[in-house]
């Protein structure tokens, strides 16, 4: 059970940055660079379907992870452990579930209130996720792992200037600048958020 869990925290992170690459070809005119992976989720898209379940089954495979999280970290710091748990839920129910069932919107400023929820709901889970790699710093730390609270707490420092960076692309005033591939710093900001958790889930598989 716990093994499942550890191979769920794994595939849906490593799957999340898979599944767009996979899909993409399908979507004439796509960029990865300028453009945000739940652009593959819109109704005009033609692989809309297949996207929107894998975030679905992405917020789905996150939430698996959590008797296996538990298991190493709890009874080291409740508080921090459920803290942590708690942010990686709101990204799995905010960023994938809801963002799966109720769909962005191809042009940003076509609104209705499917796209309204998803950016709601997308936005309070990258904005709780990226504080996680934090928690699980301190944890690492209190377990004596410190390559891996180094590694966690970097990854938390460069995820917020990614994500800052992710908020400032889509202004108009960076428009036709470097800060302005907004598909490019969703990519990193996830990469950094994503990058101890996978480190962990290798090391349990491995063990």
């Amino acid at each position: 059970m716990l093994e499942f869990g550890w191979i769920c925290l794994l595939a849906a992170m490593v799957g999340d940055f898979a599944v767009p690459y996979v899909l993409a070809p399908f979507y004439h005119g796509y960029s990865h660079k300028k453009q945000v992976m739940s652009v593959l989720g819109n109704p005009k898209s033609p692989v809309r379907r297949w996207y929107n379940t894998w975030l679905i089954l992405l917020g789905i495979g996150l939430l698996a992870s959590f008797p296996a999280l538990i298991n190493v970290y709890l009874t080291k710091a409740i508080g921090l452990t459920i803290t942590m748990l708690i942010l990686i839920a709101m990204f799995a129910v905010g960023a994938g579930i809801l963002s799966g069932i109720f769909s962005v919107n191809e042009k940003k400023e076509d609104q209705n209130l499917a796209s309204k929820i998803h950016g709601v709901a997308s936005s309070l889970g990258f904005i709780a996720l990226a504080f996680a790699p934090l928690f699980l710093s301190i944890l690492s730390f209190w377990q004596h792992e410190t390559i891996l609270g180094i590694l966690a707490a970097v990854c938390f420092a460069l995820g917020l200037v990614c994500f800052v960076l992710f908020v400032m692309a889509d202004k108009a005033e960076f428009k036709d600048t470097w800060i302005e591939n907004e598909g490019l710093w969703q990519r990193l900001t996830l990469m950094c958020m994503y990058l101890p958790f996978v480190i962990v889930s290798i090391q349990e598989l491995i063990k």
